[in-house]
């Protein structure tokens, strides 16, 4: 237990939260205000507070993500949520955030094609992602998200059916590439293209 205050205190006070090997202090922080853009103590005392209300429901276990899935599996009454390390298609941003960071990205996708229940997992907007989501039926969904540096950046969504999300005016499927014939280009389509009129 003597870890956890600990944990708290670099995830807070780290760049990103980061608390991978090579991680350190914040220096100038969000707007410059420095660790305060991270660090705000009433705050984060309130939501632990709050965890009393939910305690009875969350149980942490240190073991392998794609086992408990598994475990699960065959449950239609579960859903999972899913945030593996962005490592796919030799990505570094999952080996720079965790200390755990191999993962077998096929393996994980067919285990969640055998999911009876519902699952939502996250990726980066990477070429390789979106080519293992088609192979096993899945869908997509692209939402803006803001990284470390403040910059808006795209993040994959994929699951069976996220149609729910067509709601928010920000989300869109991503572009797919279509060979049309061997002597064209390879063209990106989607629902939301638009063919241009001929010119007259």
């Amino acid at each position: 237990m003597r870890r956890v205050p600990q944990t708290i205190l670099k995830n807070r006070t780290f760049h990103g939260g980061i608390l991978a090997d090579g991680s350190g202090f914040l220096k100038r922080g969000e707007n410059g205000k420095g660790i305060s853009s991270r660090w705000y103590p009433t705050t984060i005392a309130k939501r632990f507070d709050n965890l009393k209300f939910v305690a009875d429901r969350i149980m942490f276990r240190r073991e392998d993500g794609l086992k408990v899935i598994r475990e699960y599996s065959q449950r239609n009454d579960v859903v999972f949520f899913i945030d593996p390390p962005y490592t796919a298609g030799g990505k570094k941003a999952g080996r720079r955030l965790y200390r755990h960071y191999i993962l077998d990205h096929e393996r994980l996708f067919t285990l969640c094609e055998s999911v009876k229940g519902d699952f939502l997992m996250t990726y980066d907007n990477a070429d390789e992602v979106k080519t293992m989501a088609r192979e096993h039926g899945f869908q997509m969904r692209l939402i803006p998200m803001k990284n470390t540096h403040h910059t808006t950046m795209e993040e994959l969504v994929i699951g069976k059916d996220l149609s729910w999300m067509d709601r928010y005016p920000k989300v869109h499927e991503p572009l797919a590439e279509y060979k049309v014939d061997s002597k064209e280009k390879e063209v990106p389509t989607n629902r939301y293209s638009r063919h241009k009129k001929p010119r007259r």
